[in-house]
């Protein structure tokens, strides 16, 4: 590849991340693709060699450059005015972060009681009766402290029911689900979680959720492609192919900011919401419905005034961190995926 043309690929892979990350104009392609066009678990992904190309790299050096430059900004005044201004701005979430999470929460599951056969999720069915009036008793466990123990239990057997169903591949999509009934049982029962606090162990579960879901894009960017058609702006003018690699990689390094330092994970927690609720007018209830959960957990996360002791963060330690997250998840992407249902690898 000539110098030109490289120059102008990482122009144009600049301005796309740029654009998608801070305006939200990504929002439809994270719409849950399972809920609205066909999948198939199982079937063969992009093999490596052609998802790892010049193009991958470049896009994944100008996430990394994103977050070093949020880990720099948060030394500064600036970055401690943006703080204060996020404490301000998030002050009445922080406040009744509890009652916020258990009433949408609640509602998400009176939808899910109304709608019937589904297990958390749309594209989890079940023709078991017993499971929409399950989630309705562990909606209305959610109107007592004491008793949302229950709904967290609730949601640790829907988790294990549908593990049986469908393949423990399919189920890492929603950790998210774990991390929520961690949450309130932990709230309920007024207890930390091996240490660390509830909202922590949420954010991470929250995080590695959206890492895994980002790998997807590369793996199998097709499934996406008949959303494009029914929504002809979602690629606003690139190829869908170099659409899809870049919007995996705004997903997977704005997942990757939740497991940072306060200010990038505030910041990233707020792009992430708004990418999600803008999807929501594309793509409608089942959209609002089936990511609520999400948002509201994103909400508390912005709202979070707690600091920790910060280390400096340089380049490279900024470069190996990211690298060493995206060869993992890559890495254990493909190779459960090849390991359950045989597929190739390279």
């Amino acid at each position: 590849m000539t110098s030109g043309k490289r120059t102008g690929l990482v122009a144009r892979g600049g301005l796309a991340v740029a654009w998608m990350s801070l305006f939200g104009v990504i929002s439809p392609s994270q719409a849950h693709v399972k809920w609205f066009a066909p999948y198939i678990v199982a079937q063969q992904p992009i093999v490596l060699h052609h998802v790892v190309d010049t193009q991958f790299i470049l896009l994944n050096l100008l996430a990394i450059g994103a977050l070093l430059f949020g880990a720099a900004i948060e030394y500064t005044a600036f970055g401690r005015a943006l703080l204060r201004s996020f404490d301000s701005v998030t002050s009445f979430i922080q406040r009744d972060s509890d009652k916020i999470v258990r009433a949408v929460l609640g509602g998400f599951l009176i939808s899910l009681w109304v709608h019937g056969g589904i297990i958390l999720t749309p594209e989890l069915k079940t023709t078991w009766s017993f499971i929409s009036w399950l989630q309705l008793l562990m909606a209305i466990s959610l109107i007592w402290e004491e008793t949302m123990i229950f709904a967290a239990a609730g949601i640790f057997f829907l988790y294990g029911y549908a593990l049986t169903k469908y393949s423990v591949f399919h189920l890492l999509d929603y950790p998210i689900f774990l991390g929520l009934a961690i949450f309130i049982g932990a709230k309920s029962l007024k207890r930390r979680v091996f240490g660390a606090e509830p909202l922590d162990v949420a954010r991470w579960l929250t995080g590695l959720t959206l890492l895994w879901a980002s790998i997807e894009k590369f793996a199998y960017p097709e499934w996406s492609y008949p959303l494009a058609v029914t929504h002809p702006g979602l690629t606003f003018g690139f190829s869908r192919g170099f659409f899809m690699c870049a919007a995996g990689v705004v997903e997977f390094a704005l997942a990757f900011s939740l497991l940072w330092t306060p200010l990038v994970r505030r910041v990233g927690a707020t792009i992430l919401i708004g990418m999600f609720t803008s999807a929501i007018i594309p793509f409608g209830k089942i959209d609002a419905i089936g990511h609520s959960c999400i948002i509201v957990l994103l909400m508390v996360i912005v709202s979070d005034q707690r600091q920790e002791a910060l280390k400096p963060y340089g380049f490279l330690r900024v470069a190996l961190q990211y690298s060493a997250a995206l060869l993992a998840y890559i890495s254990v992407y493909y190779g459960l995926h090849a390991a359950i249902y045989g597929t190739e690898i390279m």
